[in-house]
């Protein structure tokens, strides 16, 4: 079973209940609520690239406030040709400079492979369109994700790309050489 701190002592809830919880929780937000007077445009001019994994408190772990950083997040924090998408909208609308990226250890994506997609189309009738993107080796697809965010045409500035591995049971990051 899984928990987290918003569950401790409480059973997870599934489909539609979790949601009119969400509804429930962003009614006590919004009344609260003060616009902060902010536009989209990041302060620290970054975009931050990592996991969808809910074990990664991205603001947390980065000391990162509201408004900070740009944060896109997929399955593996890969850099997918919407992660490009992304990241150019950021780079070229709002003056984002810096691109950090972040993939953690215990990733689901290394245990799948590329059969997951002929499951799929077994399943459904239809085979996706999209790479899985799994990998073996978390500090290899960082260095891979690094050198896409480097080589993209759509993107202004390549020259400031790190990567990163957080470590979900430590909560350090590891930074990966580019090399």
């Amino acid at each position: 079973m899984s928990t987290s701190a918003h569950t401790e002592g409480r059973p997870t809830q599934a489909g539609s209940h979790v949601t009119d919880r969400l509804v429930e929780a962003n009614g006590r937000y919004a009344a609260k609520f003060t616009d902060p007077g902010m536009d989209a445009r990041p302060v620290l001019k970054v975009a931050v690239v990592a996991c969808m994994d809910a074990r990664l408190d991205l603001h947390a772990a980065l000391g990162l406030d509201l408004g900070d950083c740009h944060t896109i997040r997929n399955a593996g924090g890969v850099v997918t040709d919407d992660v490009i998408r992304s990241l150019t909208i950021s780079q070229r609308a709002l003056e984002t400079r810096g691109v950090v990226l972040i993939h953690h250890t215990n990733c689901g994506l290394e245990s799948l492979t590329e059969e997951f997609r002929q499951d799929l189309e077994a399943e459904v009738g239809q085979r996706p369109t999209w790479a899985v993107e799994s990998f073996r080796d978390v500090e290899q697809d960082v260095r891979q994700s690094m050198q896409r965010v480097r080589t993209s045409p759509f993107l202004l500035h390549t020259d400031d790309v790190r990567g990163f591995v957080f470590d979900v049971k430590t909560g350090a990051l590891t930074e990966i050489d580019p090399a």
